[in-house]
């Protein structure tokens, strides 16, 4: 909890140095560059009625404000506020109305009455804002209905894009058709690359730099193929007749042509008050800053435009390395350009994340083939319309928030609201804030736009810092260099002097010939120490003496020869300082406690009632020391203690060892004395015995086990004399009896049941297996034996003949 009381303080102190912080600025200018913080300029001294020093900067809101308003006079203070002021706020254009509303509609409909379209309001305001001090102003959204749309299709003319190129040239008409239905005012272009004519990215054999492949054409860069048109039919046949080409690495050099495509805006036709859809279509990576390198280009690219006479070819694809990612968001977010990457699954999650790195960018999956094109184009374009997000070129120190309902009921800080639909008006507020002043006056003057992603329209901020007074500037009145009132070493300024070099002082007065310095002043005399702080940083240094700071709380002083004594940077206690008034009060940065409190902040009771234990009445058990009129236990060797009075001690030793060997005798005539040694040695007290031993207040429980493995337990204390009181469970807690005899035979009946069973199943699987082969030999037997009544052609080994001429004599 000590960490909390410190980090309480510090927040104490940080709180009473910001309330202190406009009474410490000595000019103007330092004055109104902090928060909520005025000035008066009122000439020659600036006092009370009692003739002392006030403050020439003082809290708005400090409970002393009327009087010292008073004591300066209106027409001396200097509070400037936040100023607005609205510049151009056109209407937003209505539904139906919109540039080319004149036209004769379909996709030729591009030119018509020249109105210009008015999305976001206001367009230009003009703000004065002080340091820290927010100003918010509302800007509203709404998208227009028919808002010009230019798309340029570049896509890879390598020979693995063969049959894109025949699906896009097919649904050319169809893309044209169903971007029309969006907006009438639409114009499409066409454009290819295939990678730089270099070793290694290109083959430079001379019949391959004329034909990489079967009937292909000669690589190039990029080819700038139809500039932006409404003719859909021309669309189509450019890219058909546009050939395919070769080269020898995956990545191609896509970068090069989204370059060329985004920043040569009058060969691409680009119109200005149009939204841009650069689609990108490849099956494969790309090449990237520093890769020019493999063939021998050094040179970074400059991120201009550089084509042909003719606007068609790329001319320095040779001569420049690839652009870097940071470079094509910056062409992108500069010519607001919405890149649509249309690539292959293969190539997905490569596109997805560059689409994260580049403002106003998405991506789409291209089949196979490319023939959902259409739809893709069609689905991507939808997801950028149906969003707006706000984003600004401020730069550090000003900052812009945004808040938004969107369509919710509630506000919440966001830049971005989705699911719109075109004609849906959209509410931000936009919070500026100004964080400090620059060091360069000449940034105290900033244009700053406010931006839709992907849109030309903004809105122009012309911001101005307050940082300083007119009365600091040459000319104006209440600026005297040289002035009498600053004894002629210094510049009269909004009230005070500003001391020329080697001089210092309310008036200039102490310079070079003063006793107590020499130009580089010795402000050894305004440090309590060597290792101080100029009056302990609480005031200044004036000729040698301490000026000490005058606070905002007017029962809040800083005093003392060096300012290092205050009535308020005491140690607080339950957030009040010294415990309150009733405890202590603060007396040169530390608490004097009142009679019956101590401690750093008076938040102890100077008593020892709550250290007793009534056990005994001695304080802490003489385990410890009374602070706060709480026990603080110590440690020892055999263990630390504890408990409201140090009266237990869960690790020591205590007496139960000790104690042990009566025990067992008294009570249990076991252990290692005899009757006649029990006796004998056993006189400091006499054990009872109790059904259960249990542990009560100032006790202590002992268990321990004999030589039986029988655990017995007691518990001991001490009477109102110290003396011990031992209580001791009269029964053993001893482990059941095991019959040896009968779990050595038991084992052996279970081997010998175990090996009776296996030799049964031995005898069971022979004769199974003998019967197997004795039927398996019967079978192979019987197929064996040869048949001879079966067998017609079988004759007998001997024939035998009957002679019919034979009459039987011999």
């Amino acid at each position: 909890m000590q960490w909390l009381s410190v980090l309480f303080l510090v927040v104490v102190s940080t709180l009473a140095w910001a309330s202190q912080d406009c009474k410490n600025k000595i000019s103007c200018s330092d004055c109104i560059q902090t928060p909520n913080c005025m000035w008066c300029g009122k000439s020659g001294n600036f006092t009370d009625d009692d003739g002392k020093y006030l403050s020439r900067c003082i809290k708005r809101t400090d409970e002393v404000a009327s009087r010292w308003r008073s004591s300066c006079g209106t027409t001396d203070i200097y509070e400037p506020g936040n100023y607005f002021e609205m510049i151009v706020d056109e209407e937003l254009t209505q539904a139906g109305v919109l540039a080319g509303s004149g036209s004769s509609g379909g996709i030729d409909g591009a030119s018509g009455s020249g109105e210009a379209v008015v999305q976001i309001k206001p367009q230009r305001v003009s703000m004065k804002l002080r340091v820290q001090e927010a100003y918010s102003m509302q800007v509203t959204f709404r998208q227009a209905e028919d808002y010009p749309v230019d798309l340029y299709y570049l896509m890879d003319l390598s020979k693995s894009m063969e049959d894109d190129k025949e699906s896009l040239s097919k649904l050319g008409a169809q893309l044209a058709e169903e971007m029309q239905k969006i907006t009438k005012n639409f114009k499409l272009g066409f454009g290819s690359f295939v990678d730089k004519v270099v070793m290694p990215y290109v083959s430079t054999v001379p019949e391959k730099l004329q034909a990489p492949c079967k009937d292909c054409a000669s690589p190039y860069g990029f080819r700038n193929a139809l500039p932006l048109t409404s003719n859909a039919d021309a669309f189509a046949k450019k890219v058909q007749d546009a050939p395919v080409s070769g080269n020898l690495d995956a990545p191609e050099g896509g970068f090069d042509a989204i370059m060329q495509a985004i920043v040569c805006q009058e060969n691409i036709n680009w119109r200005q008050e149009a939204r841009r859809l650069l689609v990108f279509s490849t099956d494969a990576g790309f090449h990237y800053a520093g890769d020019g390198k493999l063939g021998g280009i050094v040179k970074p690219n400059d991120g201009k435009c550089h084509m042909d006479d003719d606007g068609e070819y790329y001319t320095h694809s040779t001569l420049q390395d690839y652009p870097s990612v940071s470079q094509i968001n910056q062409v992108a977010k500069e010519h607001k350009m919405n890149l649509i990457f249309a690539v292959t699954a293969e190539q997905s999650s490569v596109y997805s994340r560059l689409s994260q790195m580049i403002e106003g960018s998405s991506q789409g999956e291209l089949t196979a083939n490319s023939s959902n094109v259409v739809e893709l184009v069609k689905g991507e374009y939808n997801k950028i319309t149906s969003k707006v997000e706000l984003k600004d070129n401020a730069t550090a120190p000003v900052f812009i928030r945004y808040f938004s309902k969107c369509k919710g009921s509630t506000e919440k800080e966001t830049s971005v609201c989705q699911g719109l639909r075109v004609g849906d008006q959209v509410e931000f507020r936009a919070e500026v804030t100004v964080e400090k002043c620059p060091a360069n006056s000449d940034d105290w003057r900033q244009v700053i736009g406010i931006y839709p992603v992907g849109l030309r329209e903004n809105l122009t901020i012309d911001l101005e810092m307050l940082c300083d007074c007119q009365c600091e500037r040459p000319g104006n009145e209440g600026y005297i260099e040289g002035a009498e009132l600053c004894n002629f070493h210094g510049t009269y300024q909004c009230g005070v002097c500003k001391c020329n070099s080697g001089y210092l002082g309310r008036t200039c007065e102490c310079g070079t010939n003063t006793p107590w310095g020499t130009g580089n002043f010795d402000d050894t005399s305004c440090r309590e120490s060597n290792s101080s702080a100029i009056c302990s940083g609480r005031g200044t240094c004036t000729c040698g003496e301490c000026k000490c700071n005058e606070r905002d709380e007017a029962n809040e002083v800083v005093d003392g020869k060096f300012c290092q004594c205050t009535n308020f940077l005491c140690n607080r206690f339950n957030g009040l300082l010294c415990s309150g008034p009733d405890h202590g009060e603060c007396v040169c940065n530390e608490c004097k406690c009142k009679p019956g409190w101590t401690g750093e902040a008076c938040n102890c009771e100077d008593s020892i009632v709550n250290c007793k234990n009534p056990a005994n009445d001695e304080i802490c058990s003489n385990q410890g020391k009374c602070e706060c009129n709480q026990c603080k236990c110590s440690e020892n060797v055999d263990g630390r203690y504890s408990g409201k009075w140090c009266e237990d001690c869960p690790t020591c030793k205590g007496k139960c060892v000790p104690y042990k060997a009566c025990v067992q005798c008294q009570v249990f005539e076991t252990g290692e004395f005899t009757p006649e040694e029990c006796i004998a040695n056993c006189t400091l007290f006499n054990a009872t015995r109790v059904p259960e031993a249990i542990e009560e207040e100032g006790e202590r429980l002992c268990s321990f086990f004999d030589e039986n493995d029988c655990r017995f337990k007691f518990v001991y204390g001490y009477d109102e004399n110290k003396e011990p009181i031992v209580r001791v469970q009269q029964t053993l807690e001893c482990p059941p009896k095991l019959d040896i005899l009968g779990i050595v035979l038991g084992v052996i009946g279970a081997i010998v049941a175990v090996g009776l069973a296996l030799l049964f199943m031995w005898k069971v699987l022979t004769t199974i297996h003998d019967k197997r082969e004795f039927a398996r030999f019967e079978k192979e037997r019987m197929m064996a034996r040869w048949d001879t009544g079966e067998n017609p052609i079988y004759r007998q080994a001997t024939s035998t003949f009957k002679n019919p001429m034979y009459g039987g004599g011999k």
